[in-house]
């Protein structure tokens, strides 16, 4: 069972996006691998932290292997059974059957605690092929930071995103570049360096999905298409603590 120490680093150095929320009914303690590598971000609670759309956030130890590898103390199933599905045999997702009448039963698991989330949530806007913050995005972050203190912060989630203009490759470098460029900026508000963890998805999660066709060339130069797709060069950042 993990070790109060590590379920300490694992907090401070994990947890990145807009709509990221904790399932309490998952991975109420975790067994870390032989390696002592947990593969997944874990909240206060010592639960799996999970975005809006419920994927679980993936720490820099995360292979198909540890998913596989690493085990839930209350089960013993692999932790990836209930994130990566697609990952983990399906056979090692099946709880052991029930102990014969007259056998003595296992002492039930112990619940986690249940803490009072507090969500603050806000964008930072870039320019077009930029990692410089916008004046509005450093407002916004501004009054992100000021609210984070008035809560016992856990870790701040920031997600770099760009427009689909580029290839996949620059785009993916430039999304990781503007999160850190917010968590450079946090970090000067007063944030703790190890409480802000960043991620790029490059242009895979557009919020104009749809809404600048047809505006011509595929092109930085092509002014339309970029004022239009504007509103995807952004970092989505939020704010996970207890009140």
């Amino acid at each position: 069972m993990i070790k109060q120490a590590k379920k300490q680093l694992l907090m401070a150095a994990a947890l990145a996006a807009l709509g990221l929320s904790a399932s309490a009914s998952f991975a109420k303690d975790v067994v870390v691998d032989t390696k002592g590598e947990v593969p997944y971000v874990i909240d206060g609670r010592n639960v799996v932290a999970r975005s809006g759309f419920d994927l679980c956030w993936r720490t820099g130890y995360w292979t198909p292997a540890a998913a596989t590898n690493t085990l839930q103390a209350d089960n013993n199933l692999p932790v990836g059974c209930e994130c990566d599905k697609d990952v983990v045999p399906a056979d090692k997702c099946v709880v052991a059957a029930a102990p014969a009448a007259g056998a003595k039963a296992a002492a039930p698991a112990a619940v986690a605690p249940v803490s009072d989330k507090v969500k603050l949530a806000a964008d930072a806007l870039f320019e077009f092929d930029k990692a410089v913050l916008l004046p509005a995005g450093k407002a916004k972050l501004d009054d992100l930071a000021a609210k984070a203190k008035t809560v016992k912060l856990e870790v701040i989630l920031a997600v770099g995103h760009t427009d689909r203009i580029g290839g996949d490759a620059y785009n993916q470098k430039l999304s990781e570049k503007r999160a850190a460029a917010v968590k450079t900026y946090l970090v000067g508000k007063g944030v703790e360096a190890n409480r802000v963890y960043t991620e790029g998805k490059g242009e895979k999660q557009p919020v104009t999905a749809g809404k600048c066709n047809n505006l011509g060339k595929e092109s930085g130069k092509n002014k339309k298409l970029v004022d239009c797709l504007q509103p995807d060069r952004r970092v989505e950042i939020e704010v996970i603590g207890t009140k």
